[in-house]
């Protein structure tokens, strides 16, 4: 009998794939209690190539064609096809050690929990100076707040959401599917949806997961745009403050610290005065951040430390600023 049914979302993801399924297939867990599915988006680039390669190699690991592309159409399609007493929610930029799934499995069970999920640590496929400044950056919490599963705990604690969790079947009956109006953001939605009706989600030290970040100031920036744009939109779609935390309004915040004084300087120009005192406040804060990084002999740089802070936080904010005038025709 299927005891764990694991769900990979996929397109266009040649460059990560093979390390994902890898970690999978080194798992303790007994892969006949396992079954894969791995829903890819019509993938162009070679991806469902090297699934196929998988596929027929280990009967466990199946493919399932998501021809809507997006994501929530992945998981729900995936959770159709599943037969598993409990449900897994992977991503293909990541790598998962050994006993992250039986970790994850065993804990769902004594913490009788709806979904329990491990802390993510970021890393990056190519190491350079720049990219190792944006893997510090992802880890810290001023880069990415009180994001407990990507800073780390220490022990099991109840939260609002993880990463690539572990749900029981039972928690889909209750809670319904996932919102396929978000492209993303759906899987944070979902675990509110949880929370917010009286589920329990715990994030557990037990194991570990390895998220591999864009690895440029311009892919990340673009990652970090879309996913404060969604932020917003997810807020529209499903008409709930409550789908998200106070934790994802922060950078918008603070760009519109900096845009409302100026906009008002007609008006009065000392306006303008609270325009400069946030920037420079911020300025302050991100060298100090920057140098106290600096200062743990890994050989960041500064420079590259406080470009990636202000690349993380400036596309993030202007994200959510943009999707506050997206109309729902424009939303994908």
């Amino acid at each position: 009998m299927i005891q764990l049914s694991v769900i990979i979302p996929c397109r266009n993801e040649s460059k990560y794939i093979s390390k994902c399924i890898d970690s999978i297939v080194n798992q303790d867990f007994p892969k006949s209690d396992l079954e894969v599915f791995i829903v890819d988006g019509m993938s162009t680039d070679g991806t469902r190539d090297i699934i196929a390669e998988y596929c027929a190699k280990y009967d466990y690991i199946h493919l399932i064609d998501n021809e809507k592309h997006y994501v929530p159409y992945a998981l729900n399609l995936g959770i159709k096809r599943a037969v598993g007493e409990m449900i897994m929610r992977l991503d293909v930029h990541t790598t998962y050690d050994t006993n992250y799934i039986s970790v994850l499995v065993r804990k769902l069970k004594e913490l009788d929990a709806d979904n329990v999920g491990c802390v993510c640590r970021t890393d990056v496929l190519s190491k350079t100076p720049k990219s190792l400044a944006i893997k510090a950056v992802l880890s810290s919490r001023f880069g990415v707040g009180n994001s407990d599963f990507r800073t780390g705990v220490a022990n099991v604690q109840m939260v609002d959401t993880v990463p690539f969790g572990c749900y029981k079947r039972s928690v889909f009956e209750k809670y319904g599917l996932f919102d396929e109006r978000l492209v993303r953001n759906q899987d944070i939605e979902f675990n509110k949806r949880i929370v917010n009706g009286g589920g329990s989600i715990y994030l557990i030290p037990q194991a570990l997961c390895t998220y591999f970040a864009r690895d440029t100031f311009r892919t990340m920036a673009r990652n970090s745009y879309s996913n404060g744009r969604w932020n917003i939109l997810t807020v529209k779609i499903t008409k709930r403050f409550s789908s998200l935390s106070f934790r994802h309004f922060v950078p918008m915040l603070f760009v519109l610290s900096l845009i409302c004084p100026l906009a008002l300087m007609p008006v009065d120009v000392l306006i303008g005065l609270i325009s400069a005192a946030s920037l420079i406040a911020y300025t302050m804060l991100t060298l100090l951040m920057s140098a106290k990084i600096s200062a743990q002999g890994k050989g960041l740089k500064i420079k590259h430390l406080f470009a990636a802070f202000v690349a993380l936080h400036l596309s993030y904010g202007f994200g959510s600023l943009v999707g506050l005038f997206s109309f729902r025709k424009k939303i994908k």
